[in-house]
């Protein structure tokens, strides 16, 4: 009996197996490679993405690839054709997830977008934190925002044709809760916290008040954005507003080191003496008077205080370590206040 073909046929046996054990690995590497752009970043966190009227699903690709959702720049593009709905991605303001995948964002586009998003500025939020909270909540990107801002300064309606030239909507977008719908463009947010901001002074008859004490109300709000920038409590927020009024009268530098913090730029937790030299408008050490302009959006507390200074002699206050104030109608009472509190420095 002749055996000699066995050998060759546990070979070609074993051929088989091995081929099918390295055709089952690339196919399964093949379905890796083509799913993982698929899969979601890891990490935590929502971005807000507003997706204009018409924009086709290549753009959207590519505007999901730029807020850092999706892994290619034509993920979504080439998934949406696949299964054939690139045709039916809504516009509209979208709330995504950082953990979700590119399927379900796809399936949230042709669903369609939320009604409301739900946002909330601060009071004593300066243009520029206003700008970063927006983008970082993903509302808006921070250029876009900025060009926005700007083209709403050149209008010449509203509480704008009262700013003076040049002088920007610094300190006229009202801090509050906002519910935007998830069509509302970023001229849209602008204008509903201009109308929050004018619906305030109207319920407090600020421009009235304001021209019983002489001021404009560009100024009024000045100091109130001032007041908004020091007062840790409410309570301190008229005294605070005596002061500058006293200040004012009679004639001495304010010496509001808020507005000191607004000239450098930012919001540095502390100053220094040499912060006090920097060449800025803005800098009530050197200049006196008032500023240009608000320094930051304050709140109806600040913006009653400032028309509604609290009756005292004090000219200066000084920051405990709580971040109250201690109050002086004389500079030896505040050197022995800043001695006490500071330690006689910054």
């Amino acid at each position: 009996m002749n055996n000699n073909g066995l050998p060759g046929r546990r070979f070609f046996s074993y051929s088989i197996i091995i081929v099918l054990i390295m055709f089952a690995y690339l196919t399964a590497q093949y379905w890796k490679a083509l799913l993982s752009p698929l899969a979601p970043f890891p990490g935590s966190g929502e971005v807000s993405v507003f997706i204009p009227e018409n924009t086709s699903c290549a753009a959207i690709s590519q505007m999901l690839y730029g807020r850092g959702l999706v892994r290619g720049p034509a993920v979504v593009s080439i998934y949406a054709r696949l299964h054939k709905v690139d045709q039916r991605l809504k516009p509209g303001r979208y709330l995504f997830s950082r953990g979700q995948s590119a399927p379900e964002m796809v399936g949230a586009l042709v669903t369609g977008p939320p009604d409301l998003i739900v946002f909330t500025v601060p009071e004593g939020y300066s243009l520029s934190q206003l700008t970063d909270l927006m983008a970082q909540k993903g509302i808006t990107v921070r250029e876009n925002f900025k060009s926005s801002l700007e083209r709403f300064q050149m209008q010449n309606n509203g509480v704008i044709k009262k700013i003076p030239p040049g002088r920007g909507l610094e300190g006229y977008l009202f801090p509050d809760t906002y519910h935007i719908g998830s069509r509302t463009s970023d001229e849209q947010v602008i204008r509903m916290m201009l109308e929050r901001f004018e619906s305030q002074i109207k319920t407090l008859d600020y421009e009235r008040k304001a021209r019983e004490r002489s001021l404009t109300l560009h100024q009024a709000v000045t100091i109130a954005s001032m007041i908004e920038g020091e007062a840790a409590v409410d309570e301190e927020r008229p005294l605070i507003s005596g002061v500058i009024h006293n200040r004012l009268r009679l004639g001495m530098p304010l010496q509001i080191d808020a507005t000191v913090k607004y000239a450098l730029g930012g919001q540095p937790k502390k100053i220094y003496y040499k912060d006090l030299e920097v060449d800025s408008p803005y800098n009530t050490y050197r200049l006196a008077g008032l500023p240009p302009g608000p320094i930051n959006s304050p709140g109806e507390a600040s913006l009653k205080a400032a028309l509604e200074p609290a009756q005292t002699d004090y000219l200066y206050y000084v920051a405990r370590p709580d971040g109250t104030h201690a109050f002086a109608s004389s500079l030896e009472g505040h050197n022995e206040n800043r001695k006490k509190y500071q330690g006689d420095s910054y």
